[in-house]
């Protein structure tokens, strides 16, 4: 049995490309020295919500951190419910447990394995404080029917996980300005990532984003003046340089995620293997390319023999891990996301992905 020789992610060939300006913006943050809060900060939030179309970013030390800045932002704590998707990373519903409050699982779409809006209204209560969706896989979920149906009931806040889907559209949109506020991470894997741990939080309310910036940086609304109670949740200076340099090759990036993707979709279709879909009035990031098979150990293993890596994302729903038994107990309030856990798989997925490693893949799954 040989090792995997193809990358799941490359982040390598993305260094090389990138390394002039990687070590050029690293070396004025060593000049500089300001290590926390320097210059790279303002100029990647101003860069940011420019692209995204927002009026504020508020960079923030992980994707995490900007889900739960985003919830103390609103005021979300004990005794409230937030709704959700319990197919998902852990964090998405993790922080808002953290808070005291109640995450409220919704059931998925059956092929994007995204958040069904149709479900969200039956499961508001006069506890509900905020939605939560996911852009799974990199592809936002249907932004205009969660919102409105938020309008419907008290404006509730809706804020979007986009952890997987910056530079992501959704009719015409960018992920991060689709909502109340969105939410992105630059964990290196991510379509726009870092080299550690970073993220950001998107919004067009000015209330909302003072709140964010005195809440990443322990409640301070000045030096050692605290309105409020935060954590120690800032990006570092250095992440921000690194994500700027990046930015300058991000636009190709996401052009060539949405090709390969696409080239994907082709050829899994010529070989009849089931894949999760993208919907027409939106873009995927392909921060994952998952399709749907059986028997996904003995196929993993397959795969494995021919240098192939695999993933999969995810194999337990939120509401069937231990922590969060308590939310549904024995009945198994989503079934479609039980149902999609025992056979989504996700395959090597990277800008630099080519043709020939394509096929390669396909060839192995459907032989």
């Amino acid at each position: 049995m040989s090792e995997a020789k193809i990358a799941f992610i490359d982040l390598k060939s993305q260094y090389r490309a990138l390394e002039k300006q990687v070590k050029a913006r690293i070396d004025i943050v060593l000049e500089h020295g300001q290590y926390i809060m320097g210059p790279e900060v303002k100029e990647l939030e101003e860069k940011l919500a420019a692209y995204t179309g927002a009026r504020h970013c508020i960079t923030v030390a992980s994707g995490t951190e900007a889900l739960l800045i985003s919830l103390m932002a609103l005021g979300i704590g004990p005794g409230d419910e937030v709704i959700t998707t319990p197919f998902t990373f852990v964090s998405t519903a993790e922080v808002i447990v953290l808070l005291g409050a109640t995450p409220v699982f919704v059931d998925i779409e059956p092929d994007t394995c995204n958040i069904d809006a149709s479900k969200i209204e039956e499961k508001i209560t006069s506890k509900t404080r905020a939605i939560i969706p996911v852009s799974l896989y990199g592809q936002p979920p249907d932004l205009d029917e969660i919102n409105a149906i938020a309008s419907r009931h008290g404006n509730l806040p809706v804020i979007e996980d986009g952890a997987q889907s910056f530079g992501a559209t959704y009719k015409e949109k960018k992920s991060g300005n689709l909502s109340t506020i969105g939410c992105t991470s630059f964990f290196p894997s991510k379509p726009l990532g870092c080299y550690g741990d970073g993220g950001a939080i998107f919004t067009s309310d000015e209330a909302t984003a003072q709140a964010c910036r005195e809440l990443r940086v322990h409640g301070q609304s000045k030096r050692y003046v605290h309105t409020r109670i935060g954590v120690g949740g800032r990006m570092d200076t250095l992440q921000c340089a690194i994500v700027l340099a990046k930015l300058e090759r991000f636009d190709w990036e996401v052009a060539r995620r949405i090709e390969i993707g696409q080239r994907y979709n082709a050829l899994m279709d010529a070989y009849g293997i089931i894949r999760a879909q993208q919907r027409p009035d939106r873009t995927s990031m392909f921060a994952q390319y998952t399709v749907f098979v059986d028997k996904r150990e003995a196929l993993q293993s397959r795969l494995k023999e021919a240098g192939i890596p695999s993933a999969v994302h995810y194999p337990v729903p939120l509401n069937k891990q231990p922590a969060f038994q308590h939310i549904c107990g024995p009945t198994d309030c989503t079934p479609v996301a039980s149902q999609v856990a025992d056979r989504v798989m996700s395959l090597p997925m990277h800008p630099d992905l080519s043709f020939a490693v394509q096929k390669q893949i396909v060839d192995v799954i459907g032989s």
